[in-house]
């Protein structure tokens, strides 16, 4: 009978050099990756390079060919990326220089870590206004760039997560006059808080939609007053809801914009069809998702050393 312990031996020893044979081939491996790191590197980035220079192209030809792109009263097109996440600071630049400021103030919930956002060029141009944003890191970032200012008053930062119970007493109690503009992208509840804020009656909206939805379908996700994104299709509004709740707040839906991320409002009283693109429905502007070409186009927006 043969000896257990030999025949374990033998299995152990195939088992090493088994090992010591991967592990051969994983450093000759490593060795062809070191010796051609350049041609990957260059290669990797010329796939970057392509993929973004192949959606700035498909986005050049959609504005050529779309008839409503064409149109001087269309908006969602407009061009301007600064602090925005895409082209937001262009379609809020262009819809003010339609409708005109009273005192250039500003309020935008989730305002993320003042870096991105879609008010933060505005208070570079000398507007005033408000930020609200929950997140610790986030308000830790606000509070360490937007330290002049906040210290000079030009900027108003409250650190606190909103629901439709207590996002009026919130702002009223920050705000003084009339108001310019308003920012609401708070992922899943944000129709719900739009629907509460209908007091303020700013110039102008910027509110996310869930472009998921057919533009003839008016859903809304249930209010859930600590709900939270879950990374799906289930979120906020459709464009269509939007549409209702500004038609009843006396707003007009004059865009969207290109990627199918925000919807932009007008109040009634300084729209009319000769400066924006009607009818004011979510069937004429509606905009699908193409979250995917959602990028910073261009420079970044600090130079390598101020990191």
């Amino acid at each position: 009978m043969r000896n257990p312990i030999s025949s374990m031996r033998e299995i152990v020893i195939r088992f090493l050099g088994l090992i010591e044979e991967i592990r051969a081939r994983i450093a000759h491996l490593d060795r062809q990756v070191a010796e051609h790191a350049d041609e990957i590197r260059a290669l990797s980035f010329d796939v970057r390079v392509g993929k973004a220079a192949a959606i700035d192209l498909s986005f050049d030809l959609l504005v050529k060919t779309d008839p409503r792109y064409r149109d001087k009263r269309h908006v969602g097109a407009a061009h301007g990326q600064v602090y925005s996440q895409n082209n937001e600071d262009g379609v809020i630049a262009e819809i003010f220089s339609r409708v005109g400021t009273t005192k250039k103030t500003f309020v935008e919930i989730a305002a993320g870590n003042g870096i991105e956002n879609t008010t933060r060029l505005l208070l570079d141009l000398g507007w005033s206004g408000t930020w609200v944003e929950a997140g610790d890191a986030e308000a830790r970032s606000i509070r360490q760039l937007m330290a002049g200012p906040i210290s000079d008053g030009r900027l108003v930062f409250l650190q606190k997560k909103v629901d439709r119970n207590n996002v009026v007493d919130l702002l009223h109690n920050a705000l003084t006059g009339e108001l310019d503009f308003l920012s609401l992208d708070i992922d899943y509840n944000t129709s719900h808080i739009w629907s509460a804020l209908k007091s303020l009656r700013p110039r102008v909206v910027c509110v996310e939609y869930n472009a998921h939805f057919p533009p003839t379908v008016d859903y809304e996700v249930p209010y859930i007053a600590d709900g939270v994104w879950d990374g799906s299709t289930r979120f906020g509004g459709s464009l269509k809801a939007m549409e209702r709740i500004g038609r009843d707040a006396g707003y007009n839906l004059v865009g969207c914009d290109i990627f199918g991320v925000n919807a932009y409002f007008v109040r009634e009283d300084l729209c009319d069809e000769a400066t924006f693109l009607a009818p004011f429905t979510a069937e004429t502007h509606y905009e699908p998702p193409r979250y995917s070409a959602v990028r910073m186009r261009g420079h970044g927006r600090y130079a390598k050393s101020a990191h």
